[in-house]
């Protein structure tokens, strides 16, 4: 095999479409625009949605809700998950490199899932109410 004999594989090159050469070409005198109006024009044409002057789609339907750009930040930790952990002092760092937490997350939250029944203490994590009780109860604590 050499350079100058490689070439594409049957099917995969397709002729250019050669617009306005004749009637024979199928796609003579009009081009394929049809007859008049403003797609027939050399650059006429309009904004992706515009409606010739009526009240685009995406402005008559009602705006409703709202989603949060960083809703994905937050991971939720369950209390079983600590329970496993092979540390006592668990923060943000430990759950990632245990595999809990994924690389991208920006905080976690502790909730309520399962059972603890030995003492850790948290840093730098959110925590319900629920959660909050059931480390304190094990003897554990929480550090903002």
């Amino acid at each position: 095999m050499q350079l100058n004999t490689i070439q594409a594989a049957p099917g995969a090159k397709h002729s250019k479409r050669r617009v306005g050469r004749g009637i024979g070409s199928g796609l003579g005198k009009t081009a394929g625009r049809g007859h008049k109006g403003q797609k027939s024009r050399a650059g006429g044409f309009h904004k992706v949605g515009f409606e010739g002057g009526q009240m685009p789609l995406q402005r008559r339907l009602p705006k409703r809700g709202f989603v949060s750009l960083t809703r994905n930040d937050t991971v939720q930790v369950r209390l079983s998950d600590l329970q496993n952990m092979p540390v006592d002092s668990i923060d943000l760092l430990a759950l990632k490199q245990a595999g809990i937490v994924r690389a991208g997350a920006l905080s976690a939250k502790v909730f309520l899932c399962g059972e603890i029944n030995r003492a850790v203490k948290l840093q730098g994590l959110l925590i319900t109410k629920g959660a909050l009780a059931a480390i304190e109860a094990a003897g554990g604590s929480v550090a903002e």
